[in-house]
């Protein structure tokens, strides 16, 4: 540009007339030597993107370009990576300079807020040399298709909850033991501490020394997460649906009530009954329902809680823990299923699982200003209210509830299992 204002200068001054042609010579000759540099041999840049196996859904998920120059002089790298379409990431660019045999990296993060397959475009490397004055382009790693699973990284997070007896670090509270419903294990010898309640009369007789029961919570107990993938499951809350919350939840749970020893199983409802897995607890039930997760998708449909009563008092025949995650805005929502809640707590112990508003939470908290705001105000502070009557409601009927924030979802149904376990109400 400054070579053309120069001759645009020198048709009014003559003078700056022959400056400006050996400014153009100048300038083709360096950029022969540049194309020279750049281009007279093989591939001298090499770039690779490494992803993970799957993704995981809701959560940051790494990924790494390296790069590495095999010229003998510095470059300066624009890594362009075509990230796949749902992220809507236009402007993808970094930029490095690199030494001579130099390698180098660059990491960067995508949360996925949808299951499904991700397919990354070319990553696209363009490599100048120390004169800056073109660029050669290199491409790698064209479609490249990662699948996104229900969240694994949260599975991994709260792994070591179900062996752990110091639970305060995950916010959960102490429950205590009501009554000894829980199986025999062994006999051993009163050390201070221990419930005389549980002390053996006959052993103690023999061995001269009091001895007690030992118990242990009881096993193979048959627990199901019932998931709600009707229209009401569609609500997104930080771009995540109530219904991938729900997903998340039950891969946790299920790997928590596996190690506990209990037996794990699932379906899904809305017009009709799908993707069952009945309890077990072997050792592929884990990818039996990772797999039946990940292609779980809402129809849109309003759920039909008659035919989920129906097929679970024909299905299920033994009593069950039934975690139920579904969500009621209203009273007369509740009303309208109750009596099938009801059937279904006859046999089996229910626990609903819905969700409280976030985003009306926040408005209730905000200071009001303007009518407007206050009529706002009044609104969110009604659905709240309601959302307190349906835990009243249900308890009335003897029906467990958990009422939750979606981002909490997963701690407070773990806190619930464990509750249950710890007194022995199933």
């Amino acid at each position: 540009m400054g070579i053309i204002a120069l001759f645009i200068v020198s048709f009014f001054l003559p003078m700056f007339y022959n400056a400006a042609w050996y400014l153009l010579v100048l300038l083709v000759a360096f950029t022969t030597i540049d194309i020279l540099l750049l281009f007279a041999s093989g591939k001298k840049v090499t770039a690779s993107r490494l992803t993970p196996e799957k993704l995981s859904n809701g959560d940051d998920n790494s990924i790494t370009i390296h790069l590495q120059n095999y010229y003998t002089f510095p470059v300066l790298i624009k890594a362009i990576d075509e990230v796949p379409y749902q992220f809507q990431q236009r402007h993808f660019e970094v930029s490095r300079k690199i030494k001579t045999q130099a390698k180098d990296s660059y990491q960067y993060f995508l949360r996925p807020t949808e299951r499904g397959e991700y397919t990354f475009g070319k990553l696209n490397i363009y490599v100048s040399s120390p004169l800056r004055l073109i660029s050669r382009r290199f491409i790698y790693e064209e479609n490249q298709m990662v699948p996104t699973y229900p969240s694994y990284i949260q599975l991994k997070k709260y792994d070591l909850m179900a062996f752990s007896n110091n639970l305060f670090q995950y916010g959960l509270k102490k429950i205590r033991r009501i009554g000894h419903t829980m199986e025999f294990e062994q006999i051993k010898e009163y050390v201070q501490g221990d419930d005389i309640r549980t002390i053996n009369w006959k052993a103690t007789a023999k061995r001269n020394q009091l001895m007690v029961n030992q118990f242990q919570d009881e096993k193979s107990q048959n627990v199901y997460m019932l998931i709600d993938k009707g229209r009401v499951m569609k609500m997104p809350f930080n771009g995540l649906s109530l219904l991938d919350y729900a997903i998340n939840a039950t891969l946790v749970l299920s790997n928590v009530i596996l190690k506990k020893h209990d037996k794990a199983g699932m379906l899904t409802f809305s017009k009709k009954v799908e993707n069952i897995i009945a309890a077990e607890k072997r050792q592929s039930q884990m990818q039996q329902i990772m797999e039946n997760l990940y292609n779980i998708k809402t129809d849109f449909f309003e759920s039909d809680f008659s035919r989920l009563y129906v097929d679970i008092k024909k299905n299920i025949n033994q009593r069950s823990l039934l975690m139920l995650y579904t969500n009621f805005e209203t009273l007369d929502g509740l009303h309208r299923q109750l009596p099938y809640l009801k059937g279904m707590a006859k046999n089996h112990l229910l626990v609903v699982v819905f969700f409280n508003n976030t985003e009306l939470n926040e408005l209730i908290h905000k200071k009001a200003t303007t009518v407007q705001e206050i009529y706002d105000k009044t609104i969110a502070e009604k659905f709240a209210f309601e959302k307190r009557l349906i835990v009243n409601e249900l308890k009335k009927y003897g029906i467990y509830s958990v009422l939750t924030e979606p981002e909490q979802l997963t701690l407070d149904t773990i806190n619930k299992y464990l509750e249950i376990k710890a007194r022995g109400i199933l």
